[in-house]
């Protein structure tokens, strides 16, 4: 390993001369700054022959490619190059992947009810225009909203597309998310691409038809506009990796071994909400489209011990490899595994985001690498959209399979919030929850057979045996909790609804009050669907609720408290 130091110390020195290429002794302060006054990031490689010490150095700059053999492709911000350069590395600093010295054929306007070649890249202003118009266009089956604003203003926006558009239905969420590194923008055009063909294809695809039937589908095609459009809203050349402040998103989040700020830094507006729409919501499954690579990128990132559920992920990601594979040319995604990589085992990263949806959110998400290029020329977007898009279906219609369901009380009907979980098969966060307020699960699984727990405060758990799951099949199994049973609190749901008080009711005027034993913590109204109304947090045991708003008809009211969770039927009749 010193000989090759030694070599490349030389190499250096010889291309200084000729070539943007720094050693250690070359940088001071004054150097450093004229690196970062544009940009506030560079792009550098460099040699390193043990995989532990690639990642090591995974933890002090943002990795972007690791080679066999040991070239490292990397990204710094200041803060970052200072640390790198007291190891004494030798290392040469490249063009930034975000600048692109051909036509990048930017687009102003654009009308989504023309035809469309989709070799072009939108401007921002043209970006936003296109997704309002989706919504715009197809109000049935499409919305978009802002789940946020970034520092420089721009917004965070996101596609929902259902056939029942905003009704809570017994259906997976799926979400699809791109170039949260601001230079991968061909996942960024392949997004709104792939919006555009799930809306207009429905109800004369039968394919798309079903996909929109049956799935909840989230799409957001631009996770870091700051970083895509840094050199200015009318051009996504000079993007850069990094966001506003100079922080790589994928490496802000919560991570399951390295804590809450992996990266040092505070959790970035970006971080923060996407952090808050994963809390808000259960996404089954999702994928996080990169460039710079072509691969399907698994958990863990972080860990070298395999996932629980590693068999399914080598199965879908198999799936998603050969099916690109069949529809483009040779040499497209047949690197690593023929398309196919854990993550740790190509170079590991603390606080990615494929890490903190597994862990945290028990979401399926894996990091998709879609192109070589970072970004890649318009006239191949085209190209590009034909080699995926079936394999970007397949994946999709993956979360309607497994093993799915309604966890219910066994005396009202009423949906519950239990854990389910495969027993003798889960580690690390793997199991999942059914989520109110219709009780539904889904717990994406490898074929097998398995026995699966059912459990939740206030019921008697149940463990059903011989499960069986096979391969883009669902297995369907609704359950029934009894009451009674352990768990937290030492009260059941029906003795905590026995000592909770409400009146008038039925309601004639705006106000309702509750009076109750126990503490309550929170109160939430549901109408008869189980759609949620309104939520209180309230800590104390009597207090008002202002129903002003709420129309004529019957609701239920859950109460949580201290000692378990209640419910009381509600009729407002004015």
């Amino acid at each position: 390993m010193m000989g090759l130091f030694k070599i490349l110390r030389l190499a250096v020195l010889f291309l200084l001369i000729s070539g943007p290429v720094f050693g250690q002794d070359m940088l001071h302060n004054q150097d450093i700054d004229s690196l970062f006054k544009d940009s506030g990031e560079i792009y550098f490689r460099f040699q390193v022959e043990d995989k532990a010490v690639i990642n090591q150095f995974s933890r002090i700059v943002s990795i972007d490619k690791a080679q066999a053999d040991g070239t490292v492709h990397a990204y710094a911000n200041r803060k970052e190059l200072s640390h790198f350069l007291e190891h004494s590395i030798p290392y040469e600093i490249l063009p930034h992947p975000g600048f692109y010295a051909g036509d990048l054929n930017m687009k102003e306007q654009i009308d989504i009810r023309e035809p469309l070649e989709w070799d072009f890249y939108p401007t921002y202003q043209a970006y936003v225009d296109m997704m309002y118009q989706f919504a715009a266009q197809y109000p049935s089956l499409c919305q978009v909203f802002s789940i946020g604003t970034t520092n420089l203003g721009r917004e965070l926006l996101i596609a929902r597309i259902s056939d029942n558009i905003g009704i809570h239905e017994n259906e997976p969420q799926f979400l699809y998310t791109s170039s949260m590194h601001g230079d991968e923008t061909a996942g960024y055009v392949l997004m709104l691409r792939l919006i555009d063909y799930l809306l207009s294809n429905y109800g004369t695809d039968p394919r798309v038809t079903s996909l929109v039937d049956n799935i909840e589908i989230w799409i957001n095609p631009l996770a870091n506009p700051d970083g895509t459009y840094w050199g200015g809203n009318h051009t996504v050349n000079n993007a850069k990796r990094y966001n506003s402040e100079g922080v790589d998103l994928n490496r802000n989040y919560p991570d399951p071994k390295a804590g809450p700020h992996p990266d040092g830094n505070e959790w970035q507006v970006e971080t923060v909400a996407f952090m808050g729409m994963a809390e808000d919501h259960h996404f089954v499954s999702s994928a996080n489209i990169h460039g710079g690579a072509e691969v399907c990128n698994y958990p863990w990132d972080t860990w070298s011990h395999l996932a629980a559920d590693n068999d399914w992920w080598v199965y879908v990601c198999r799936e998603y490899a050969d099916t690109a594979h069949l529809y483009s040319p040779s040499g497209y995604m047949s690197g690593f595994d023929n398309g196919i990589t854990n993550g740790y085992a190509w170079y590991s990263i603390t606080g990615g985001r494929q890490d903190y949806m597994n862990y945290f959110q028990q979401c399926r998400e894996f990091t998709l690498e879609i192109s070589n290029a970072k970004i890649l020329p318009p006239q191949q977007l085209p190209a590009w959209w034909n080699y995926n898009y079936r394999s970007l279906l397949n994946y999709m219609e993956q979360s309607v399979f497994g093993l799915r369901g309604i966890v219910r009380d066994s005396v009202t009907g009423w949906p519950i919030r239990a854990e389910v979980y495969a027993l003798s098969h889960e580690a690390d966060s793997s199991w999942v929850y059914s989520s109110l307020p219709t009780g539904k699960y889904h717990r994406l699984l490898p074929a097998g057979n398995y026995s699966v727990r059912y459990a939740a405060p206030g019921y008697a758990t149940k463990v059903i045996h011989n499960v069986n799951v096979a391969n883009r099949q669902a297995t369907y199994l609704d359950v029934l909790l009894v009451p009674g049973g352990g768990g937290v609190g030492s009260v059941d749901q029906y003795l905590v609804s026995q000592h909770i008080k409400i009146h008038p009711n039925p309601v004639k005027g705006h106000m309702m009050k509750y009076e109750s034993e126990y503490l309550i913590e929170s109160v939430c109204l549901y109408d008869v669907s189980g759609k949620t109304l309104a939520e209180w947090s309230e800590g104390k045991m009597e207090g008002h609720l202002d129903l002003g708003s709420v129309t004529n008809g019957f609701y239920y009211l859950r109460f949580i408290t201290t000692e378990g969770w209640g419910v009381k039927k509600l009729v407002i009749d004015r």
